[in-house]
Protein backbone atom coordinates (compact mmCIF):
# COMPACT_ATOMS: atom_id res chain seq x y z
CA UNK A 1 0.00 0.00 0.00
CA UNK A 2 2.89 2.33 0.95
CA UNK A 3 4.29 1.91 -2.73
CA UNK A 4 0.82 2.55 -4.48
CA UNK A 5 0.51 5.88 -2.42
CA UNK A 6 3.74 6.51 -3.33
CA UNK A 7 3.41 5.99 -6.66
CA UNK A 8 -0.06 8.07 -6.88
CA UNK A 9 1.30 11.20 -5.14
CA UNK A 10 4.20 11.38 -7.36
CA UNK A 11 1.68 11.28 -10.56
CA UNK A 12 -0.48 13.35 -8.91
CA UNK A 13 2.10 15.91 -7.93
CA UNK A 14 3.76 15.64 -11.35
CA UNK A 15 0.49 15.83 -13.67
CA UNK A 16 -1.86 17.97 -11.47
CA UNK A 17 0.76 20.76 -10.51
CA UNK A 18 1.18 21.76 -14.26
CA UNK A 19 -2.54 23.14 -14.59
CA UNK A 20 -3.25 26.62 -13.86
CA UNK A 21 -7.00 26.92 -13.50
CA UNK A 22 -9.84 24.05 -13.36
CA UNK A 23 -12.53 24.22 -16.17
CA UNK A 24 -14.96 25.90 -14.74
CA UNK A 25 -17.83 23.92 -17.25
CA UNK A 26 -19.85 20.87 -17.20
CA UNK A 27 -18.46 18.54 -20.12
CA UNK A 28 -20.60 16.26 -22.63
CA UNK A 29 -19.50 12.44 -22.02
CA UNK A 30 -20.11 10.85 -25.26
CA UNK A 31 -19.26 7.00 -26.19
CA UNK A 32 -20.12 6.95 -29.65
CA UNK A 33 -16.77 5.23 -30.03
CA UNK A 34 -15.11 1.91 -29.70
CA UNK A 35 -11.80 2.80 -28.51
CA UNK A 36 -12.49 5.12 -25.40
CA UNK A 37 -10.61 4.82 -21.91
CA UNK A 38 -12.66 3.13 -19.55
CA UNK A 39 -15.36 5.08 -17.08
CA UNK A 40 -13.10 4.64 -13.81
CA UNK A 41 -10.14 6.03 -15.75
CA UNK A 42 -12.21 9.11 -16.71
CA UNK A 43 -13.35 9.84 -13.24
CA UNK A 44 -9.82 10.31 -12.29
CA UNK A 45 -9.27 12.64 -15.85
CA UNK A 46 -11.98 14.44 -14.50
CA UNK A 47 -11.10 15.05 -10.89
CA UNK A 48 -7.79 16.30 -12.03
CA UNK A 49 -9.61 18.47 -14.32
CA UNK A 50 -11.70 19.62 -11.07
CA UNK A 51 -14.62 19.07 -13.52
CA UNK A 52 -17.77 18.53 -11.07
CA UNK A 53 -20.98 17.93 -13.93
CA UNK A 54 -21.22 15.75 -16.42
CA UNK A 55 -23.63 15.24 -19.12
CA UNK A 56 -24.30 11.70 -20.60
CA UNK A 57 -26.66 10.91 -23.73
CA UNK A 58 -28.00 7.76 -21.77
CA UNK A 59 -27.63 6.61 -18.28
CA UNK A 60 -24.89 4.00 -18.71
CA UNK A 61 -24.68 2.12 -15.33
CA UNK A 62 -21.28 1.42 -16.02
CA UNK A 63 -19.99 5.53 -15.96
CA UNK A 64 -23.07 6.07 -12.71
CA UNK A 65 -20.92 2.96 -10.84
CA UNK A 66 -17.54 4.30 -11.77
CA UNK A 67 -18.64 7.98 -10.34
CA UNK A 68 -19.88 6.65 -7.06
CA UNK A 69 -18.98 8.40 -3.90
CA UNK A 70 -17.00 11.32 -6.61
CA UNK A 71 -19.51 14.19 -5.66
CA UNK A 72 -19.66 14.40 -9.99
CA UNK A 73 -23.23 15.99 -10.69
CA UNK A 74 -24.46 14.04 -13.42
CA UNK A 75 -27.45 14.94 -15.93
CA UNK A 76 -28.61 11.67 -18.02
CA UNK A 77 -30.45 11.33 -21.39
CA UNK A 78 -33.50 9.75 -22.65
CA UNK A 79 -32.86 8.64 -25.97
CA UNK A 80 -35.54 9.98 -28.45
CA UNK A 81 -36.24 6.09 -29.01
CA UNK A 82 -38.27 5.89 -26.22
CA UNK A 83 -40.59 9.21 -26.32
CA UNK A 84 -43.19 7.19 -27.63
CA UNK A 85 -43.43 4.67 -25.28
CA UNK A 86 -42.47 6.83 -22.08
CA UNK A 87 -45.69 8.53 -22.20
CA UNK A 88 -47.07 5.63 -20.25
CA UNK A 89 -46.88 6.92 -16.75
CA UNK A 90 -46.10 2.96 -15.69
CA UNK A 91 -42.99 2.82 -18.18
CA UNK A 92 -41.60 6.03 -17.39
CA UNK A 93 -41.68 4.78 -13.90
CA UNK A 94 -39.99 1.88 -14.35
CA UNK A 95 -37.07 3.43 -16.21
CA UNK A 96 -36.56 5.68 -13.02
CA UNK A 97 -36.35 2.70 -10.83
CA UNK A 98 -34.15 0.54 -13.08
CA UNK A 99 -31.94 3.92 -14.51
CA UNK A 100 -32.22 6.23 -11.51
CA UNK A 101 -32.72 4.40 -8.22
CA UNK A 102 -30.05 1.98 -8.24
CA UNK A 103 -27.32 4.64 -8.21
CA UNK A 104 -29.01 7.92 -6.97
CA UNK A 105 -27.61 7.23 -3.08
CA UNK A 106 -23.90 7.42 -4.42
CA UNK A 107 -23.97 9.33 -7.43
CA UNK A 108 -25.57 12.81 -7.68
CA UNK A 109 -28.34 12.58 -10.54
CA UNK A 110 -29.46 16.05 -10.99
CA UNK A 111 -31.35 16.18 -13.76
CA UNK A 112 -33.04 13.91 -17.06
CA UNK A 113 -33.10 15.11 -20.29
CA UNK A 114 -35.67 13.99 -22.35
CA UNK A 115 -35.03 13.54 -25.83
CA UNK A 116 -32.76 15.54 -27.70
CA UNK A 117 -33.12 18.13 -30.61
CA UNK A 118 -36.42 16.44 -30.76
CA UNK A 119 -38.20 19.96 -32.20
CA UNK A 120 -37.09 20.53 -35.90
CA UNK A 121 -35.24 17.11 -36.43
CA UNK A 122 -35.69 14.64 -39.00
CA UNK A 123 -38.65 12.59 -37.34
CA UNK A 124 -41.57 14.87 -37.70
CA UNK A 125 -43.36 12.79 -35.46
CA UNK A 126 -41.44 12.64 -32.55
CA UNK A 127 -42.51 16.36 -31.57
CA UNK A 128 -45.81 15.25 -30.56
CA UNK A 129 -45.00 12.66 -27.71
CA UNK A 130 -42.12 15.03 -26.09
CA UNK A 131 -44.12 17.03 -23.58
CA UNK A 132 -46.39 13.96 -22.96
CA UNK A 133 -42.83 12.08 -21.84
CA UNK A 134 -41.68 14.79 -19.83
CA UNK A 135 -44.91 14.98 -17.59
CA UNK A 136 -44.73 10.93 -17.30
CA UNK A 137 -40.86 11.06 -16.42
CA UNK A 138 -41.64 14.36 -13.54
CA UNK A 139 -44.77 12.44 -12.66
CA UNK A 140 -42.75 8.98 -11.71
CA UNK A 141 -39.90 10.94 -9.59
CA UNK A 142 -42.89 13.01 -7.83
CA UNK A 143 -44.08 8.97 -6.90
CA UNK A 144 -40.88 7.87 -6.15
CA UNK A 145 -40.03 11.16 -3.74
CA UNK A 146 -37.07 11.69 -6.19
CA UNK A 147 -38.86 15.16 -7.62
CA UNK A 148 -36.61 17.26 -5.06
CA UNK A 149 -32.87 16.03 -6.29
CA UNK A 150 -34.16 15.06 -9.79
CA UNK A 151 -35.41 17.85 -12.29
CA UNK A 152 -36.63 17.30 -16.28
CA UNK A 153 -36.17 18.91 -19.14
CA UNK A 154 -34.84 18.54 -22.93
CA UNK A 155 -32.34 20.18 -24.43
CA UNK A 156 -32.77 22.05 -28.00
CA UNK A 157 -30.94 23.04 -31.40
CA UNK A 158 -31.24 26.54 -32.66
CA UNK A 159 -33.36 25.25 -35.67
CA UNK A 160 -36.45 26.02 -33.12
CA UNK A 161 -35.61 30.10 -33.91
CA UNK A 162 -37.24 31.80 -36.45
CA UNK A 163 -35.50 34.54 -35.70
CA UNK A 164 -32.07 35.24 -33.56
CA UNK A 165 -30.86 38.36 -34.80
CA UNK A 166 -31.51 41.10 -33.21
CA UNK A 167 -31.19 39.42 -30.17
CA UNK A 168 -34.21 41.64 -28.67
CA UNK A 169 -36.33 39.75 -31.80
CA UNK A 170 -35.54 36.40 -31.23
CA UNK A 171 -38.52 34.26 -31.95
CA UNK A 172 -39.31 30.70 -32.11
CA UNK A 173 -40.43 29.25 -35.43
CA UNK A 174 -44.49 29.56 -36.00
CA UNK A 175 -44.94 25.26 -36.61
CA UNK A 176 -43.44 24.87 -33.43
CA UNK A 177 -44.76 27.28 -30.90
CA UNK A 178 -47.62 24.90 -30.08
CA UNK A 179 -45.14 22.26 -28.94
CA UNK A 180 -42.61 24.80 -26.94
CA UNK A 181 -45.57 26.97 -25.45
CA UNK A 182 -46.35 23.51 -23.48
CA UNK A 183 -42.98 23.10 -22.75
CA UNK A 184 -42.28 26.30 -21.09
CA UNK A 185 -45.16 25.83 -18.85
CA UNK A 186 -44.20 22.48 -18.09
CA UNK A 187 -40.91 24.22 -16.97
CA UNK A 188 -42.61 26.74 -14.99
CA UNK A 189 -44.49 24.69 -13.03
CA UNK A 190 -41.26 22.59 -12.35
CA UNK A 191 -38.90 24.79 -12.01
CA UNK A 192 -36.36 23.18 -14.44
CA UNK A 193 -34.23 25.23 -17.19
CA UNK A 194 -34.48 25.32 -20.99
CA UNK A 195 -31.91 23.61 -22.78
CA UNK A 196 -30.06 24.41 -25.83
CA UNK A 197 -27.37 23.53 -27.98
CA UNK A 198 -25.78 26.58 -29.41
CA UNK A 199 -22.62 25.89 -32.22
CA UNK A 200 -21.15 29.64 -33.45
CA UNK A 201 -19.07 27.27 -35.87
CA UNK A 202 -22.28 26.33 -37.92
CA UNK A 203 -22.56 29.84 -39.07
CA UNK A 204 -18.90 30.03 -40.19
CA UNK A 205 -19.19 26.93 -42.19
CA UNK A 206 -22.53 28.15 -44.12
CA UNK A 207 -20.99 30.91 -44.91
CA UNK A 208 -17.53 31.57 -44.20
CA UNK A 209 -17.01 35.10 -46.78
CA UNK A 210 -19.78 37.05 -44.74
CA UNK A 211 -19.46 35.97 -40.89
CA UNK A 212 -16.32 37.51 -39.37
CA UNK A 213 -14.52 34.22 -37.47
CA UNK A 214 -13.10 36.67 -34.92
CA UNK A 215 -17.23 37.16 -33.65
CA UNK A 216 -17.69 33.56 -32.96
CA UNK A 217 -14.26 32.87 -31.41
CA UNK A 218 -14.19 35.53 -28.60
CA UNK A 219 -11.18 37.19 -30.19
CA UNK A 220 -11.69 40.50 -30.46
CA UNK A 221 -13.69 42.03 -33.05
CA UNK A 222 -16.11 45.39 -33.71
CA UNK A 223 -18.91 43.50 -32.94
CA UNK A 224 -22.93 43.64 -33.35
CA UNK A 225 -25.24 46.18 -31.34
CA UNK A 226 -28.67 45.40 -30.73
CA UNK A 227 -31.01 48.46 -32.77
CA UNK A 228 -33.81 48.18 -30.14
CA UNK A 229 -32.00 48.23 -26.79
CA UNK A 230 -28.41 49.38 -27.50
CA UNK A 231 -26.74 46.69 -26.50
CA UNK A 232 -23.36 45.50 -28.28
CA UNK A 233 -22.44 42.10 -28.52
CA UNK A 234 -18.72 40.74 -28.81
CA UNK A 235 -19.62 37.23 -29.71
CA UNK A 236 -22.51 35.02 -31.51
CA UNK A 237 -22.96 32.56 -28.25
CA UNK A 238 -24.46 35.50 -26.17
CA UNK A 239 -26.16 37.29 -28.70
CA UNK A 240 -27.91 33.57 -29.60
CA UNK A 241 -28.66 32.91 -25.72
CA UNK A 242 -30.29 36.37 -25.45
CA UNK A 243 -32.46 35.44 -28.52
CA UNK A 244 -33.34 32.58 -26.98
CA UNK A 245 -34.63 34.83 -24.15
CA UNK A 246 -36.44 36.82 -26.54
CA UNK A 247 -38.38 34.12 -27.67
CA UNK A 248 -39.42 32.65 -24.73
CA UNK A 249 -40.43 35.98 -23.09
CA UNK A 250 -42.47 36.72 -26.55
CA UNK A 251 -44.60 33.46 -25.53
CA UNK A 252 -45.55 34.96 -21.54
CA UNK A 253 -42.60 33.68 -19.74
CA UNK A 254 -39.91 35.84 -17.56
CA UNK A 255 -39.15 32.91 -15.30
CA UNK A 256 -37.47 30.29 -16.89
CA UNK A 257 -33.36 29.66 -17.50
CA UNK A 258 -31.72 28.98 -20.41
CA UNK A 259 -28.48 26.66 -20.12
CA UNK A 260 -26.15 25.89 -22.56
CA UNK A 261 -26.23 22.01 -22.97
CA UNK A 262 -24.18 21.65 -25.89
CA UNK A 263 -21.21 24.09 -27.13
CA UNK A 264 -18.07 23.78 -28.52
CA UNK A 265 -15.77 23.94 -32.49
CA UNK A 266 -14.44 20.91 -34.30
CA UNK A 267 -10.64 20.69 -34.62
CA UNK A 268 -10.84 18.64 -37.88
CA UNK A 269 -13.42 18.51 -40.60
CA UNK A 270 -14.52 17.55 -44.67
CA UNK A 271 -12.75 20.14 -47.65
CA UNK A 272 -16.05 21.49 -46.97
CA UNK A 273 -16.23 22.72 -43.66
CA UNK A 274 -13.85 25.55 -43.32
CA UNK A 275 -12.46 27.04 -40.03
CA UNK A 276 -12.33 22.88 -38.65
CA UNK A 277 -8.90 23.45 -37.16
CA UNK A 278 -7.48 22.44 -34.44
CA UNK A 279 -6.15 26.09 -33.85
CA UNK A 280 -9.59 27.49 -34.00
CA UNK A 281 -11.07 24.85 -31.64
CA UNK A 282 -8.22 25.89 -29.53
CA UNK A 283 -9.27 29.38 -29.38
CA UNK A 284 -13.04 28.79 -29.27
CA UNK A 285 -12.89 26.86 -25.72
CA UNK A 286 -9.79 28.57 -24.06
CA UNK A 287 -11.63 32.16 -24.58
CA UNK A 288 -15.00 30.55 -23.32
CA UNK A 289 -13.26 28.85 -20.38
CA UNK A 290 -11.65 31.99 -19.53
CA UNK A 291 -14.95 34.21 -19.85
CA UNK A 292 -16.83 31.22 -17.59
CA UNK A 293 -13.85 31.49 -15.03
CA UNK A 294 -15.20 35.34 -15.23
CA UNK A 295 -18.56 33.85 -14.44
CA UNK A 296 -20.27 36.74 -17.05
CA UNK A 297 -24.02 36.64 -18.38
CA UNK A 298 -25.02 38.46 -21.98
CA UNK A 299 -25.48 41.68 -22.48
CA UNK A 300 -29.14 41.73 -21.73
CA UNK A 301 -28.83 39.31 -18.72
CA UNK A 302 -25.91 40.87 -17.11
CA UNK A 303 -26.61 39.29 -13.73
CA UNK A 304 -27.38 36.09 -15.13
CA UNK A 305 -24.51 33.48 -14.73
CA UNK A 306 -24.00 31.42 -17.90
CA UNK A 307 -24.22 27.84 -17.34
CA UNK A 308 -22.54 25.83 -20.55
CA UNK A 309 -21.73 22.24 -20.95
CA UNK A 310 -18.70 21.61 -23.48
CA UNK A 311 -19.18 19.28 -25.72
CA UNK A 312 -17.27 16.89 -25.88
CA UNK A 313 -14.87 15.19 -23.60
CA UNK A 314 -13.37 13.19 -26.61
CA UNK A 315 -13.15 12.67 -30.33
CA UNK A 316 -16.11 10.26 -31.11
CA UNK A 317 -14.66 8.09 -33.87
CA UNK A 318 -17.76 6.08 -34.68
CA UNK A 319 -20.52 9.29 -34.94
CA UNK A 320 -21.76 9.20 -38.74
CA UNK A 321 -21.98 12.07 -40.76
CA UNK A 322 -19.38 14.75 -41.72
CA UNK A 323 -15.42 14.36 -40.35
CA UNK A 324 -16.34 17.45 -38.08
CA UNK A 325 -18.77 15.48 -36.13
CA UNK A 326 -16.21 12.63 -35.05
CA UNK A 327 -13.77 16.07 -33.76
CA UNK A 328 -15.30 17.77 -30.96
CA UNK A 329 -13.14 16.43 -28.43
CA UNK A 330 -11.40 17.97 -26.40
CA UNK A 331 -9.09 14.68 -25.63
CA UNK A 332 -8.09 12.06 -27.88
CA UNK A 333 -8.92 8.78 -25.99
CA UNK A 334 -5.55 8.25 -25.05
CA UNK A 335 -6.04 11.19 -22.69
CA UNK A 336 -3.85 13.32 -24.66
CA UNK A 337 -5.03 16.86 -25.32
CA UNK A 338 -5.93 17.92 -29.06
CA UNK A 339 -4.56 21.16 -28.03
CA UNK A 340 -4.02 23.04 -25.12
CA UNK A 341 -6.42 24.63 -22.70
CA UNK A 342 -4.06 26.04 -20.11
CA UNK A 343 -4.97 23.03 -17.70
CA UNK A 344 -3.12 19.59 -17.72
CA UNK A 345 -5.57 16.62 -17.12
CA UNK A 346 -4.37 12.96 -16.13
CA UNK A 347 -5.65 9.77 -17.48
CA UNK A 348 -4.08 7.16 -15.53
CA UNK A 349 -2.89 4.04 -18.07
CA UNK A 350 -4.38 1.58 -15.29
CA UNK A 351 -8.06 0.34 -15.40
CA UNK A 352 -9.23 -0.41 -11.95
CA UNK A 353 -11.49 -3.39 -11.43
CA UNK A 354 -12.98 -4.04 -8.40
CA UNK A 355 -9.69 -5.51 -6.59
CA UNK A 356 -8.23 -1.69 -7.06
CA UNK A 357 -11.28 -0.26 -5.26
CA UNK A 358 -9.01 0.95 -2.24
CA UNK A 359 -6.25 2.28 -4.21
CA UNK A 360 -8.48 4.46 -6.27
CA UNK A 361 -10.57 5.88 -3.39
CA UNK A 362 -7.38 6.88 -2.11
CA UNK A 363 -6.62 8.17 -5.78
CA UNK A 364 -9.82 10.51 -5.94
CA UNK A 365 -9.39 11.58 -1.95
CA UNK A 366 -5.72 12.90 -3.03
CA UNK A 367 -7.27 13.94 -6.03
CA UNK A 368 -9.83 16.25 -4.64
CA UNK A 369 -7.62 17.39 -1.69
CA UNK A 370 -4.37 18.63 -4.32
CA UNK A 371 -6.90 19.71 -6.31
CA UNK A 372 -8.86 21.98 -3.43
CA UNK A 373 -5.25 23.75 -3.05
CA UNK A 374 -4.81 23.71 -6.37
CA UNK A 375 -7.77 25.49 -7.48
CA UNK A 376 -9.13 27.51 -4.47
Amino acid sequence: MAVVLSTLLLLIFSRLFIGTFSLGVGINYGQIANNLPSPSRVSILLGSLNISRVKLYDADPNVLTAFANTNVEFIIGLGNEYLQKMQDPQQAQIWIQQKVQPHISQTRITCITVGNEVLGGQDPQLPQYLVPAMKSMHQALVNLGLNSQVYVTTAHSLQILKTSFPPSNGAFRDDLIQYIQQILSFHAMSSSPFLINAYPYFAYKNDPKNVQIEYLLFEPNSGTVDPNTNLKYDNMLYAQIDAVYSGIKALGHSDIQVRISETGWPSKGDVDEPGATVENAGIYNRNLLQRMQDGQGTPAHPSQRIDIYVFALFNENMKPGATSERNYGLYYPDGTPVYNLGVQGYLPRIDYSSSGKNALCIFRVLVLIIGSLLFA
